[in-house]
């Protein structure tokens, strides 16, 4: 009977779908107002050296010291990156006649 294994095959398992609607939520555009765009690198590292500054306030060895340090090297890595491809994009439309004529009309 093929045509059970047909049918089968098509059923969509819960934890499928549920993985699709999540790939699908993570490559959704996201529009923010520009007041939060551009201070999102400045929030990383904000909360980079926020996390940091508290490690040195954790007085004995906790389990929750390797977290803020993690999350503390990774908020600031992610915040210096961000920065610094907006500078050079921002560098290279300043550059680039054609974007000026392309910005100009819209």
């Amino acid at each position: 009977m093929p045509g059970n294994a047909a049918r089968r095959a098509s059923y969509e398992t819960d934890s499928s779908r549920v993985g699709r609607y999540v790939l699908d939520l993570l490559q959704k555009k996201i529009w923010l107002p520009k007041l939060i765009y551009s201070a999102v690198p400045y929030f990383y590292i904000a909360a980079g050296l926020a996390a940091l500054f508290a490690t040195f306030y954790i007085a004995e060895w906790f389990w929750v010291l390797p977290h803020y340090l993690l999350f503390a090297f990774a908020s600031l890595h992610i915040g210096v990156i961000i920065f610094r491809r907006r500078r050079v994009r921002r560098a290279s439309r300043q550059d680039d006649p054609d974007s000026l004529e392309l910005n100009s009309l819209t």
